[in-house]
């Protein structure tokens, strides 16, 4: 067992020529000075903060066109929806028009009466529910885009070509017309227009004048 030798303590080796003071000084690390990559650093992480601002703004434009395109497609279905509902409504209601015309016929001729009066008053009130309008009326002007004329002929007390009789009222949807009325028109007696032209001109020169002479 070696024995120690009393009040002799351990140093540091110290190279040859070297004082205990510079070995203190390489022991202890500087106070105050800052590690040298502390530069460096701070400009890394300057760069990915960039690198994540970029990332973000790109996934947000991302998401605002993702929707902008996901609320686009919501009104198309809407809208096909609406169509098809309404195509739907149109064949239904184009299918019922024959019993339709039967019971305007038969109320016509006094014969929608007892229960065939009730069937053919509900069937018309669930047809106007689901958006069925009858057009069609003696005396109003011919509109070839709602009407249909079926007869023809001259009338000398029209002005224009006017539906005189109603041969089969129009149906429309909406403004979607799905049979237009089918008329019979008159027009106004060939050469009545310039008799009245020449009868207000005439009308027009006896005022001036004064009318007739006396006497």
């Amino acid at each position: 067992m070696t024995e120690e030798t009393p009040g002799f303590e351990e140093k540091p080796d110290v190279p040859s020529g070297a004082t205990p003071d510079d070995a203190e000084s390489k022991a202890a690390p500087q106070e105050g000075a800052a590690p040298a990559g502390d530069g460096a650093a701070d400009a890394g992480l300057v760069a990915q903060l960039d690198q994540v601002r970029t990332a973000l703004g790109e996934r947000t434009a991302d998401l605002q066109r993702l929707q902008a395109e996901y609320q686009n497609y919501r009104r198309r279905v809407e809208r096909d929806r609406i169509t098809v509902k309404e195509i739907a409504i149109a064949n239904l209601l184009t299918e019922l028009l024959p019993v339709l015309d039967d019971i305007g016929r038969a109320r016509e001729h006094g014969e929608l009466v007892g229960g065939f009066k009730s069937v053919g008053e509900s069937l018309e009130t669930v047809a106007a529910k689901m958006g069925l309008q009858q057009f069609g009326k003696e005396g109003e002007p011919f509109d070839p885009t709602i009407h249909e004329a079926l007869m023809h002929s001259y009338a000398p007390d029209v002005t224009e070509t006017t539906c005189v009789a109603i041969l089969q009222p129009g149906y429309r949807i909406g403004e979607r017309t799905i049979r237009p009325a089918r008329v019979a028109v008159a027009e106004p007696q060939p050469g009545a227009q310039t008799v009245k032209a020449d009868e207000a001109a005439e009308a027009g020169d006896d005022k001036e004048s004064g009318g007739p002479d006396e006497g």
